[in-house]
């Protein structure tokens, strides 16, 4: 079995023997773990200078750093961040991770249309939008949902390259979502729903993220129809136990290793977190391994080597 088919298998919530798949939203300690930059933190300033020798150098790099980690850690599944991002690149990068590795790993990248919680700088002033103007606001998440599925259609005819679109607008804080659940089934489920349907038609996978506190929302988010949900934030009082109680025989689950004891917590806090992740999501199949948010810049590289070292040694079926 193939990494790639091991994670469809978790998505489609079948047995498996062997390893629980894992990987992480993005690993932004490359430059420790290999020494090499991630490829959404490169600057292309002087792309359009370059030779084309230069450009294959660069896509070349990429590829070889998403597949270097995915090799190192034993993740199943790689998020493409594409830079340059336009749909060329994106393809040129996609194909050379699949030239390099076929299709060992199951390959995923953003793909949300729906609105996230704003930035605090225009809060006030999107939070006006949606009780003043809700049509406006309608209409314009039509017209996002629209453009994602033209890049979806374009994709989808490039067969192979891509299995999963990604939908990672935030819609929570720790305490509770910014969108309250009649706002939610107003401007963000139906355009959510809407391109989730339109992905699987197109034989896409879609695994939905959102950090915080999701329980309010998560009933109608389940509903729209995701492969998976990710990342089931302890942070934000979110139970593995209890979202896989109530909905694990309808979506998969990823994630739920609490990052603030990564970051913060002690070697004791790490282990027994990252076992109890292990023991609530494995009953029952239907479960990814990873952090609760992603291994981001600042994160201690031997937290996160520890927990998967824990995995790798523990997180097996039998």
């Amino acid at each position: 079995m193939t990494e790639r088919e091991r994670f469809i298998k978790a998505l489609k919530r079948e047995p498996i023997v062997g390893h629980v798949p894992t990987f992480e939203l993005v690993f932004f300690l490359t430059l420790e773990s290999i020494g090499k930059i991630h490829p959404s933190q490169q600057t292309f300033g002087q792309w359009n200078q370059m030779s084309a020798s230069e450009k294959k150098l660069h896509i070349d790099y990429c590829a070889d750093t998403y597949i270097e980690i995915a090799k190192k850690y034993h993740h199943s599944a790689i998020f493409i961040h594409p830079n340059p991002g336009d749909f060329d690149n994106t393809v040129r990068l996609l194909e050379a991770i699949r030239e390099k590795s076929g299709d060992k790993f199951f390959t995923m990248m953003h793909g949300d249309p729906t609105f996230s919680m704003p930035e605090g700088s225009n809060m006030m002033e999107f939070t006006e939008r949606l009780y003043e103007d809700t049509d406006g606001v309608k209409k314009e998440a039509q017209r996002r949902l629209e453009s994602h599925v033209r890049f979806a259609e374009k994709m989808a005819k490039r067969e192979g390259l891509l299995d999963a679109f990604c939908l990672c607008s935030d819609y929570c804080f720790n305490v509770n979502p910014f969108f309250t659940p009649d706002m939610f089934s107003e401007v963000i489920a139906p355009y959510l729903k809407g391109s989730i349907d339109e992905y699987k038609k197109m034989g896409f996978y879609s695994i939905k993220h959102t950090d915080g506190n999701i329980m309010p929302i998560v009933d109608q988010m389940v509903q729209c129809g995701p492969d998976a949900l990710h990342s089931l934030d302890p942070q934000g009082g979110v139970s593995l136990k209890e979202v896989k109680r109530l909905y694990g025989d309808k979506v998969a689950l990823c994630g739920n290793v609490n990052c603030g004891l990564l970051q913060t917590g002690t070697l004791d806090q790490v282990m027994e977190d990252t076992r109890r992740s292990l023991r609530e999501g494995m009953d029952g199949w239907g479960y990814i391994f990873c952090t609760s948010n992603c291994a981001y810049t600042g994160l201690p590289l031997e937290r996160y080597e520890l927990m998967n070292k824990i995995w790798w040694e523990e997180g097996i079926y039998k």
